[in-house]
């Protein structure tokens, strides 16, 4: 079985085609460019670089968040369209735990972290159990270094995983002995990672409803915020009495 796994959920645009125990292509990038403008083309290398027709896949796992909502807007929208317009299964996979899948270090916790903007983090920790990645603490909201010194409370090793900690490592201060920040080459989304849960998901017979799957956005967008701001306080004026 050969899917494909996209991953848009931050400035990185990753692309891959895999197949049980297989990574038969990737393209990873970060070059400044907007996932509207580059995605496509990703999809066609990697689609190409694999040797593999688009109609012989048999699936697309798509990073769903949380992470940066225009990015997940547009790596959703482009699954579900190719899913169905081939007729596949769709299966959305969360990005932290894609990014946690980095680090099968048993006896250690993996802190794995996104910009939440303002200061704030998504943040989830995993560890490793029996050979599987397994959640310790849900995605929540929590300022940088409070969701650090949370999962550092817990005394046992801590590896510290996404790009977030490492642009805010000053912010960070000293670190504990047993918090690590993990190293450069692994601090990016991939989108293999996100093709091995989405095997995963897929060989259990699981997949998610095409029209009603979306982004896990945790909190509301700027934007929608000001929008709710600004249109309340005209409501508010519009009701006032004279």
């Amino acid at each position: 079985m050969s899917i494909l796994a996209i991953d848009t959920a931050s400035s990185v645009s990753s692309v891959a085609v895999a197949r049980e125990g297989c990574l038969e292509a990737e393209v990873t990038v970060e070059a400044g460019h907007t996932h509207s403008e580059t995605l496509l083309s990703h999809i066609e290398g990697a689609i190409s670089f694999a040797g593999v027709a688009k109609e012989a896949l048999e699936g697309i796992a798509v990073s769903i968040g949380p992470g940066s909502f225009t990015g997940l807007r547009i790596g959703l929208a482009t699954a579900k369209a190719m899913a169905y317009g081939l007729g596949i299964p769709l299966v959305g996979v969360p990005t932290l735990q894609a990014l946690a899948l980095s680090f099968p270090v048993p006896g250690a916790y993996t802190l794995a972290l996104m910009d939440a903007q303002k200061g704030n983090a998504y943040a989830a920790l995993y560890e490793w159990k029996e050979g599987a990645l397994e959640e310790v603490e849900a995605v929540h909201v929590a300022p940088l270094k409070e969701a650090v010194a949370k999962a550092a409370s817990r005394g046992r090793p801590v590896l510290l995983a996404g790009e977030l900690a490492a642009k805010k490592r000053a912010r960070l201060g000293d670190l504990p002995p047993h918090v690590l920040l993990a190293p450069a080459h692994l601090l990016t989304a991939r989108a293999s990672h996100v093709a091995w849960l989405g095997l995963a998901r897929l060989a259990a017979g699981e997949a998610d409803e095409l029209m009603t799957l979306e982004p896990f956005y945790i909190r509301r967008s700027e934007a929608e915020v000001l929008w709710e701001k600004r249109h309340g306080m005209e409501e508010g004026k519009a009701g006032a009495p004279c």
